[in-house]
């Protein structure tokens, strides 16, 4: 089978595997430090939502997760089950669930802290590299959500 020289179909020049391949070693980074809080990431990244603001409806919380319902309650479960959160229909509106961390959830937090600092550390960015690769990637997630097909 012939080898592509195309440019335009070289794994190597497609932003798409670019992210996908950072994405996954990232999640593989974080693996460590979230194994000693037993926790997933996705676990994780519900736990900081919580943490950021507790009290959260199902919606509101795969809103800011930018995940369906499908994939965010067998997580809230699981984190249910492991005595982090709790979950219950407000009186306010008996078809929204709310989330919210218990005692052991609000502490696990304080055992989460040094996350942040020892993911810095592993990149060996600086402050503001780390800031402009967040920010970048925050924008292309943006221009991606509103951008249509040009095909179109």
């Amino acid at each position: 089978m012939k080898k592509s020289t195309v440019p335009s179909l070289l794994l190597d020049e497609q932003l798409c595997f670019a992210l996908y391949a950072a994405s996954r070693r990232m999640t593989a980074a974080y693996r460590p430090l979230l194994d000693a809080l037993d926790l997933t990431y996705p676990q994780y990244l519900v736990m900081l939502v919580l943490w950021e603001q507790d009290g959260l409806t199902v919606r509101e919380l795969g809103e800011r997760l930018q995940l369906d319902s499908g994939t965010l309650t067998p997580l809230l479960k699981r984190l249910e089950q492991a005595g982090l959160l709790g979950r219950r229909r407000r009186r306010s509106d008996e078809r929204e669930v709310e989330i919210t961390l218990t005692d052991a959830g609000r502490t696990l937090h304080e055992r989460a802290a040094d996350v942040p600092r020892c993911m810095a550390e592993k990149l060996c960015m600086s402050v503001d590299a780390f800031k402009r690769l967040r920010d970048e990637l925050k924008n292309l997630a943006t221009q991606l959500a509103s951008s249509t097909d040009p095909r179109e």
